[in-house]
């Protein structure tokens, strides 16, 4: 079953109902290396759910209380994400969307930190799934399981995303993202690209022969890049495969 994309990323509780490609690609790009990738949902519950949450990830949950649904990460003690996705109420807690190829992992990561508060975990697979090109045409990030831990929030541009709050309170990783944001110290973002060629994600972007990037999402030969926002125009390859900057009206910042 395919899922309506909404505005806030990967659909009404659709849990990112149109997410890029699994990393787990082919070393020549095939049909199916195009195709809908499944989602899950991660379901956080009990008396403790709301405190749980709210210490673990970047945005605010209390935003919940007048919205249907919001966007945030889960961010490791160096502020590297290990999740992104939309957070929405159930009954008795919350769920959170995830690629099926991460949700096990991040279920069990996360139980590691539950301690003594009240709140179970559960994934929940209705069979949903996602379209890579259209979550790249609105530079929505999918964070499958070889990138967990690869790159900052906003080396992931999730500050323009609305996905982080600069002002609830402390959760992982946290000092390093506000750091980031109050110093504008970003330097590297997910930009967009059309390629000459197909390319994989995880391939790397260069510039005269130096690697200056890596590939993140892909579908056909549309994609994004994380690479230096000042050589977004500076005809950047893979390999021999040429990149043509396709900017993201609204969410790719001017070069400091």
């Amino acid at each position: 079953m395919e899922v309506t994309f909404s505005a806030l990323f990967f659909g009404s509780r659709a849990l990112m109902a149109k997410v890029c490609q699994s990393l787990e690609q082919p070393a020549v790009p095939t049909n199916s290396y195009f195709s809908m990738h499944s989602i899950q949902t991660i379901k956080v519950t009990g008396p403790d759910a709301f405190e749980f949450l709210q210490a673990q990830l970047t945005n605010d949950l209390r935003r919940l209380e007048s919205e249907a649904e919001i966007l945030a990460a889960w961010c490791s003690p160096k502020g590297r994400v290990i999740w992104f996705g939309t957070v929405f109420p159930i009954d008795n807690g919350y769920g959170l969307s995830a690629p099926a190829d991460t949700a096990d992992a991040i279920v069990q990561r996360m139980t590691m930190f539950r301690f003594r508060s009240k709140v179970e975990f559960g994934i929940l697979d209705a069979g949903q799934t996602v379209d890579p090109a259209h979550l790249i045409e609105r530079g929505h990030p999918y964070i499958g399981s070889s990138q967990v831990e690869q790159f900052t929030p906003h080396m992931l541009n999730l500050d323009l995303l609305d996905a982080l709050s600069m002002d609830k309170g402390c959760y992982p990783g946290q000092e390093i993202v506000a750091r980031t944001h109050y110093k504008g110290a970003t330097k590297r973002r997910a930009i967009r690209f059309a390629s000459d060629a197909p390319v994989c994600a995880g391939d790397k972007v260069s510039l005269d022969g130096r690697d200056v990037g890596e590939v993140l999402n892909v579908s056909d030969r549309n994609l994004l890049a994380v690479v230096p926002v000042d050589l977004a125009d500076a005809g950047l390859s893979v390999g021999d495969i040429m990149l043509s900057h396709a900017p993201l009206r609204n969410l790719e910042p001017d070069p400091k």
